[in-house]
């Protein structure tokens, strides 16, 4: 039996649905039933999240998994990212990441609190990465992209994404999508795993053309990368 704010949430949901746009984003995301969409715009869900996360019993909602709606996913990912208490915030998003089962809720998920407890983050990072769920590793490649290829950057950090073996499109998408991303803050040291063939083919691809079509890559790297394209 559904708790009244989550009936309530729904209620809300549909009211601000748009029928049209619900159409073209079950063509953008497969393997989501358009039954399960109900077509709410991201920003008017972003701005629902910030104020469904005041509510005391916004925990209701979130204990309710797994959630009927697309778009419920959605909401429960921005009102994860909203969170400011860091052991909170992971208790609730250890227990939503199983039922992540698309690239855009697992990509539009990134807890603003992550920043201030690196070390904490990179300890779930790497139990992450061993899941058999697929997007739970992708979350994790995506987590180790997002908050360490700057500052606190490792040669050891590729090394893990390398390693990640699996035949899912979308943890080997995000793998290529990290390497690209790399190439483009770390070149020194991303730029040997392609140089050097380190990566599956299709990964190794698919990383070299991200890289290409990014901005933040100069043209003269861009020309070498793509010298490295590979058929094997």
């Amino acid at each position: 039996m559904s708790s009244r704010i989550s009936e309530e949430i729904k209620e809300e949901l549909f009211k601000l649905q748009d029928i049209p746009y619900r159409d073209f984003q079950a063509k953008l995301i497969p393997g989501i039933s358009p039954e399960t969409m109900i077509g709410v715009r991201t920003p008017q869900l972003r701005t629902l999240a910030k104020e469904l996360a005041k509510r005391d019993d916004i925990y209701l909602f979130l204990d309710e998994l797994p959630h009927a709606y697309f778009d419920e996913n959605q909401l429960h990912a921005f009102i994860l990212s909203g969170m400011k208490d860091f052991e909170m915030c992971m208790e609730r998003l250890e227990a939503f990441l199983p039922y992540v089962d698309n690239w855009a809720t697992c990509d539009q998920m990134s807890p603003k609190v992550f920043r201030k407890h690196k070390d904490e983050l990179l300890g779930h990072i790497k139990i992450w990465l061993g899941s058999d769920h697929a997007y739970t590793v992708r979350f994790a490649v995506g987590m180790l992209m997002e908050h360490f290829l700057d500052g606190d950057f490792s040669p050891k950090y590729p090394e893990m994404v390398k390693v990640i073996c699996s035949g899912e499109y979308y943890v080997n998408m995000m793998r290529a999508w990290y390497f690209a991303t790399a190439l483009a803050k770390q070149y020194d040291t991303a730029v040997r795993y392609i140089e050097n063939g380190m990566l599956d083919a299709w990964t190794h691809n698919k990383a070299i053309q991200k890289a290409v079509e990014s901005y933040r890559i100069s043209d003269e790297r861009k020309a070498y990368l793509k010298t490295l394209r590979t058929k094997r």
